[in-house]
Parts: structure tokens; sequence; C-alpha cells
């Protein structure tokens, strides 16, 4: 069993998560981990499953492909009552059942709810064809279940702190744009493009409709923001002496990850006065923001 007593750090899940699915399907002679066979009907979805998307044409390809060879890697599942929930593996149990399979291979843990969560939220991340909304949600539930840093993600995922940082960007645009990137109507580089936009979800519907490019939606995003004659002048004038450095621009990132919400941070020329924004865009958005201020 799983001790409660030493406090799991994000590496700890991960190792575990890859070393059981890479494992051959042999029995351990000791411990409270083995393969088993399973009736699928006593095998449950995890409710707080992370991945909410499951193509049609992947799963589809994995289904052929059980019918073929069979479930090569076993499931990890965990003992609830009489029934089993899934860990990891809910594609292949999705993919088993259109395939009419009567008992998958599982390998059973005893997990508590918190490490459910932890590495289910990991196993999705790792997956290639994960959305990039889904995947920024993942490291938001990383960082706010577990108290994990970007840097701690980066580290213990392979991936890079900017990949991260501008990732979680994505989760400050209005649902309908995240909604947009998850039925793949939208990039994350054209998601990336309409954060600074100040009607984001009219330019969105523009860039769908006219199939534009990343490209071709940043010059919309600056066309419709742009200012002409004098004021333009100034704003201009204005960027050039204000124009944040990258450590500026990385603790917008951080802050926004930490709030869950856009962050702007403007320092005085030659001083060390500032403002700091914070930005919001729906009052649930709004309620959330104080609720986490005030914790």
């Amino acid at each position: 069993m799983v001790s409660n007593d030493k406090k799991r750090g994000l590496g700890r899940g991960l190792s575990a998560l890859m070393a059981d699915v890479s494992e051959p399907q042999t029995r351990p002679s000791t411990g409270t981990s083995w393969d088993q066979m399973i009736p699928i009907e006593r095998i449950r979805p995890n409710p707080d499953q992370p991945r909410k998307q499951f193509e049609a044409a992947p799963l589809d390809d994995l289904v052929a492909s059980i019918r073929e060879k069979g479930v090569l890697q076993p499931l990890i599942v965990r003992p609830v009552g009489e029934s089993f929930e899934i860990v990891a593996g809910e594609r292949r149990w999705r993919a088993a059942q259109q395939a009419q399979l009567h008992e998958l291979p599982v390998i059973v843990r005893d997990f508590t709810d918190t490490e459910v969560l932890e590495v289910a939220i990991i196993e999705n991340i790792q997956r290639a064809d994960l959305n990039p909304i889904e995947e920024a949600a993942g490291f938001k539930q990383l960082m706010d279940r577990f108290g994990h840093t970007q840097e701690k993600l980066a580290e213990a995922l392979g991936k890079s702190r900017s990949h991260i940082a501008n990732l979680l960007r994505l989760l400050n645009l209005p649902p309908s744009i995240q909604n947009n990137v998850l039925k793949g109507e939208l990039s994350s580089g054209h998601a990336r493009a309409l954060i600074t936009a100040t009607d984001p979800e009219a330019l969105a519907k523009k860039i769908i409709a006219g199939g534009l490019s990343v490209r071709q939606t940043e010059a919309l995003v600056k066309k419709s923001s742009g200012q002409t004659g004098e004021d333009s002048g100034r704003a201009r004038a204005s960027n050039k002496t204000t124009e944040k450095d990258a450590d500026t621009r990385a603790l917008e990132s951080d802050l926004s990850a930490a709030t869950g919400v856009k962050v702007s941070l403007t320092h005085a020329p030659n001083g060390e006065a500032g403002q700091l924004t914070l930005h919001y865009t729906s009052l649930d958005e709004l309620d959330d923001l104080c609720r986490r201020l005030s914790s």
C-alpha cells in the first residue's frame, strides 16, 4: 500500500506511472500490485478524469488494433467497493468495449484520491495528441492541487518552462474560444494571438470563417487594436519606452498562472513604482479570483 505519511513529489508520481505502463504482464512475487484479468463490466472510469475529449479516428484505430492483437498494456486501476476504478488507460477501456472484449489485463494499485488525480493528469499530459487546452488545464490542476511550480513541472515532464507558461495563458481566453481550440477550429498559435485582442470572440469568428493562418491572425489582432493619427504616434512612442523585458513577461506569466487570470505589470520609467492589473472576463472568473486572493 502506498504510504500517506510521506508526501510524494511530482517526479514520484510520474516515475510510478511510467514504470507501471512499461512493465511486462507478469505477476510480481510481493507487494500489493499485480497483473490479472478482470471482467470489463467490473471496471469503471474515473469521474474526475481530466481528459474530456476522445477523438473518434484515433479511438477507431485503437479498436482495430485491439481486435487484432488484444490489449498489450494493462490498465492501472484501484479497488473501489466491488468494482475497479481506472487510474490510467481509459482510452484502452473505451476501445476494448467497442471491440467487445469481455475482460482486460490490469495492474491493481491502492492509490489515494490525490494520487489518482495526479497520475491521471500526468498520464494525459504525456499523450502526444492531447489538445492544448486540455494540456493547459492539466498543468493548472497540478499547480492548484499539488502546489507544483512551472519550473518543477518543466523539469518533471521534460517540457520547457516557456511551453508551460504559454499554454497556461490560453486559460485566460473566454470559454467560447477555449472551446474552439478543443474542437480543433483554432490552433494554440491562433489562441495565443487572441490573448491581447480587445474583442477576441469577434475576431475568432472571422478567423474560423476565413480560415486565416496564425500570421494573418496576428496581423488582424494588431489592426483591430490599432490607433490612428496623433494617438497612434503617442502609443508607438509609449510602447518604445515601456517595452517589457523578459523577466517582467515571465513574472506576468507566473502571476497569471497563480491567479488564473491575465496579469499586466507596468513599471514607471527609472523608478521602483508601478501597477499590477488583474483582468477578468466574467463574473465567475472574478469570484474565483476573489476566492484565491482571500484564501
